[in-house]
């Protein structure tokens, strides 16, 4: 049952986490510097909420949603026929065998050592979601980051406002204002890196484990005397419509995944060599 994925202890740290976060933003710092029956406090509390609640529906969208998994079915196209339009075509990019599946992959799918099986346009297996990042969840995931980097940069707008605003006496103890603001000024800056590294992959139709097969694949393109292009990155706004969608207005929601396939093929960059 996949509600059985939530019984992980990472998973209630990051519940454990998100409750004090959203604890002392609204509950001790808002209401201590302008009060939640104030309109400005309302408004405040609302806006965080918000993004609090997104943060929660993406995590848990990409808790329970399965990555992707290889038809048992699945045998690579000898004969595709490369159709192509003015920017790409589909050309035939090598299946390769997995060596513990024993059975064909398709591109860009890679063996998972904790799940046990190849998932589909594979980033990366996630502790804190208990769960790989792939194929049907890699939007959910970058939801995530996306809600939870804004939420974590407007606690901490918050909580360094009050901090300079309301002069607070703790007795001779490391006030609790410098605390958290330090704390939410580090979540922040993790938080906004992973997210600007995912804009990266993301622009560039790379995954986190293309990244790191690209660099040595560049190191010996070089060596070779040729230069290096990951193939699947077209361009930046088709790059990023592949990911979230062709509408604009769906780009916020982590379930708006019509757009996606099979996530056995995919566009690649035409080949003039």
């Amino acid at each position: 049952m996949k509600l059985k994925r939530f019984l992980s202890i990472p998973i209630l740290g990051v519940f454990l986490l998100l409750g004090f976060v959203y604890h002392i933003t609204i509950f001790i710092f808002i209401e201590d510097w302008i009060g939640l029956q104030s309109s400005s406090g309302s408004l405040n509390a609302l806006i965080f909420t918000f993004l609090t609640a997104f943060s929660i529906f993406s995590f848990s969208v990409c808790v329970l949603t399965d990555p992707g998994q290889v038809p048992p079915s699945y045998a690579p196209d000898v004969e595709q026929s490369g159709i192509s339009d003015e920017e790409t075509k589909r050309k035939s990019v090598p299946s390769k065998i997995c060596d513990r599946c024993a059975t064909y992959k398709p591109p860009r799918a890679h063996h998972c050592r904790v799940c046990r099986r190849c998932v589909l346009r594979m980033d990366h297996h996630c502790l804190w979601v208990n769960n790989c990042v792939g194929y049907w969840n890699y939007k959910a995931f970058f939801m995530l980051i996306f809600y939870a980097t804004i939420g974590s940069i407007y606690s901490t707008i918050i909580v360094i406002t009050c901090t300079f605003q309301k002069d607070w006496d703790f007795n001779g103890h490391i006030p609790l204002k410098v605390t958290c603001g330090v704390m939410m000024s580090a979540l922040s800056l993790t938080l906004g890196t992973l997210f600007g590294w995912h804009i990266y992959l993301i622009i560039h139709n790379m995954t986190t484990i293309e990244y790191y097969e690209g660099i040595r694949a560049a190191w010996m393109a070089k060596k070779s005397g040729h230069n290096y292009r990951h193939q699947f990155d077209l361009n930046a706004y088709k790059n990023i419509t592949l990911v979230l969608g062709p509408n604009m207005l769906k780009w916020w929601c982590p379930t708006a995944v019509s757009h996606l396939k099979d996530g056995l093929t995919f566009p690649v960059i035409r080949d003039n060599s």
